[in-house]
């Protein structure tokens, strides 16, 4: 027993004492080695490579909420036109008010849906794919996990903005794009009238459709910097929705108080509606320069508050 348990620790000895299997062991080694770089990452790792917007926009696309926004405006100005045609027994009379004149031509038929829908729903839908894009996944307590992919704070916080805002740019822009084939449809492709009288041709009032989207799109950018800044404050999707859409409705009825005078111009939604005078024949782009850089404004100081704080927020879901 004595002779092979000395052979046996002979033998271990030789076998880690070898160096031609210490070579081989130290080859082998080198070759799974995970290199680290300067930034203390391992080696390969690129920030720019996690969390790509094409996965961040399928994702989305594929949410039930994204979805259900979209049919519903597309149905919108069908439901709208079957209300007119139920309700009006003369559809093309012009007694000066934006909901008669709504029936004249498929042009004030989309700066009707536009004038109903800026008020109360496209401000909600910017709120919601803005204000639930960091909640709602700290409310399903994955925020930590993208986090530690690693995905960069800046970068998630900036991919999943730049998402959102195409996503509200195609609901903004899909809506007046219905409702013009509707009005097509039911109305015909007549002169767009304004209620002060003035009248442009269809390809004019198309073209100054296409700038009101643009000039909407811009002025509710201060929705989505607020509802973004929201977002990164609460773990309550609904909290960070609902606080845009409040500030935004009593935005609108504080500009309704003359009393109020010249404080009213720096309120975001005071110049919410000044894209209807692009259906004139005379345009003034005075306030339409003025409400974009309210926006503007307002954008910016609420997306460096979210950035600033989203980049020292202690997460924990």
């Amino acid at each position: 027993m004595s002779d092979r348990k000395s052979t046996v620790d002979s033998t271990d000895h030789e076998v880690h004492t070898d160096p031609a299997a210490v070579a081989e062991f130290t080859e082998m080694a080198s070759h799974e080695h995970v290199g680290v770089g300067a930034a203390g990452a391992s080696a390969g790792y690129r920030p720019q490579g996690t969390l790509k917007l094409r996965v961040e926009l399928v994702r989305q696309l594929r949410r039930r909420r994204t979805q259900l926004i979209f049919g519903f405006l597309v149905l919108l100005p069908f439901l709208i036109a079957g209300a007119f045609a139920l309700g009006d027994a003369s559809p093309n009379r012009r007694s000066g008010g934006f909901v008669d004149l709504a029936t004249a031509s498929a042009p004030n038929f989309v700066v009707f849906i536009l004038f109903a829908a800026g008020t109360f729903l496209l401000p909600m839908i910017v709120a919601v794919f803005f204000g639930d894009t960091i909640a709602s996944e700290a409310s399903w307590s994955s925020l930590k996990y993208l986090l530690a992919m690693p995905v960069p704070r800046t970068r998630l916080l900036r991919q999943k903005a730049i998402a959102s805002a195409l996503l509200s740019l195609t609901a903004i822009a899909l809506l007046p794009a219905v409702a013009l084939l509707a009005g097509v449809i039911f109305y015909g492709a007549g002169e767009a009238v304004s209620p002060t009288g003035d009248a442009i041709p269809f390809s004019s009032g198309v073209y100054a459709i296409g700038l009101a989207v643009c000039y909407l799109a811009i002025q509710l950018l201060w929705v989505a910097g607020l509802a973004l800044f929201l977002s990164v404050l609460t773990d309550a999707p609904l909290g960070a929705v609902g606080g845009a859409v409040l500030v935004s409705i009593l935005s609108q009825i504080l500009d309704q108080i003359t009393a109020l005078g010249g404080i009213r111009d720096v309120l975001p939604t005071h110049f919410a509606f000044a894209w209807s005078d692009l259906i004139a024949t005379d345009i003034d782009w005075e306030q339409m320069t003025q409400g974009a850089f309210s926006a503007v404004l307002y954008c910016g100081v609420f997306g460096a508050l979210a950035v600033r704080r989203f980049t020292r927020k202690d997460i924990t879901s």
